[in-house]
């Protein structure tokens, strides 16, 4: 029986870790947290994204429509909340539809269940929608994710271990294992996995790596629909992606335990768990501000950004461009609800990493980008990642 570290207890840590225990491994996770998906996995709308988006061949589109599956299958199986619910991804104007039928070329190209629909067929799946066309996404569902990964900890527990509030240090290599010390303990297992999220890069120049990125903080706001408003949203409701940018725009939608979700903006977070304005670490900072190449993404980005930043300091802002989806949704109609923090990965020459990053070494792979659809794909993302280890670790 070999023994394996996993960092970080959010949906990509707790599958490889139940995967490796699965095949009869012992397994200790290291999560500084006092419990799990505290970050990116706990802090989403809950959707199970089908790989519509992606470049086709990626590690993202691959991932999330084989995802879109076994998550799905998952959830069901375990008696988790979840709907297979569709979406639409709509052109409110005529200049917005050459953006849609890319859209809908890439869902082809991705094996990615999709068609384009005029505005009535539109309102009949969304009878209150404002769209010129429309792309219906069959396989895109909604999911509680934290309940997913309270079911993967139930399946890591019988030959592992979850130490929660116990944070990674450092590794370092010892008679041909790893010596991994933590906040806690000091322990020598066979081989480690990284998940660390939003200290991704932190954690593999602790164990020697050069991860060749830096972590970029990108504070995601979201807002609810009060009660007497929720009926303008029946499922999903996207905008076409503005193609300069990496983010999806604001959108609408259901969740599983009932409401809409509106959101989310992208913010320059002021420390890596920036969760508000009001949440600032200069050391954290001064990093974004000095690595090179957030200068260089933000001298190409400063319209899009000033867009965002307008929608984070205005209710009236956001309800705006929630209203060129669904007419008559106000300010007065949006009720403040937790924001999110995306772990985006930025290289020194300035490009956002638009695809899965996974670096490796002896004994060791350290999960260094896997912002969304990463819940979406984690069943998948924890298959590639033992496959590595047994790689790195032969």
């Amino acid at each position: 029986m070999r023994r394996y570290a996993v960092v970080g207890a959010g949906i990509v840590g707790l599958a490889t870790a139940a995967r490796l225990v699965a095949r009869g491994d012992e397994v200790v996770v290291l999560e500084k947290e006092t419990g799990l998906a505290r970050h990116q996995t706990g802090r989403n709308s809950g959707v199970i994204h089908s790989g519509l988006y992606y470049a086709p061949g990626s590690l993202k589109a691959r991932m999330a429509a084989a995802g879109a599956v076994s998550m799905a299958r998952f959830a069901q199986d375990r008696g988790i909340p979840y709907a297979g619910c569709g979406k639409l991804v709509v052109a409110v104007t005529p200049d917005e539809v050459p953006g849609l039928e890319r859209l809908a070329a890439r869902a082809v190209a991705n094996g990615v269940p999709a068609r384009m629909i005029g505005p009535e067929e539109a309102r009949e799946h969304e009878p209150h929608v404002s769209c010129v066309r429309a792309l219906r996404v069959e396989s895109t569902g909604i999911v509680d994710y934290p309940a997913v990964c309270d079911a993967l900890a139930e399946d890591v527990r019988p030959g592992g271990e979850i130490r929660l509030g116990e944070g990674f240090l450092t590794a370092r290599s010892e008679a041909g294992r790893l010596r991994v010390e933590t906040t806690r303990d000091s322990l020598l297992v066979d081989g480690l996995v990284a998940c660390a999220g939003l200290y991704a890069d932190k954690v593999a120049t602790g164990c020697g790596l050069d991860p060749g990125a830096q972590i970029l903080p990108f504070r995601g706001e979201y807002f609810e629909l009060v009660p007497e408003k929720q009926y303008l949203v029946n499922t999903l409701i996207y905008p076409v992606p503005d193609p300069r940018f990496p983010f999806l725009g604001v959108h609408l939608t259901s969740t599983t335990h009932g409401g809409v979700h509106a959101g989310p903006n992208a913010v320059l977070a002021l420390r890596r768990e920036g969760y508000t304005w009001r949440d600032i670490d200069l050391g954290e900072l001064g990093e974004s501000l000095r690595w090179p190449g957030f200068w260089r993404l933000a001298s190409h980005n400063l319209v899009p950004g000033a867009a965002e930043v307008g929608r984070s300091l205005s209710r009236k802002a956001f309800a705006r461009a929630l209203s060129r989806l669904v007419p008559g949704i106000g300010a007065e109609h949006l009720v403040r609800a937790p924001a999110g923090v995306r772990a985006q990965a930025l290289t020194r020459a300035g490009a956002l990493v638009d695809d899965f990053l996974v670096a490796e070494a002896t004994h060791q792979v350290h999960v260094i980008n896997a912002p969304s659809p990463a819940a979406t794909a984690g069943l998948e993302i924890a298959a590639h990642l033992v496959d590595r280890l047994d790689a790195v670790s032969a």
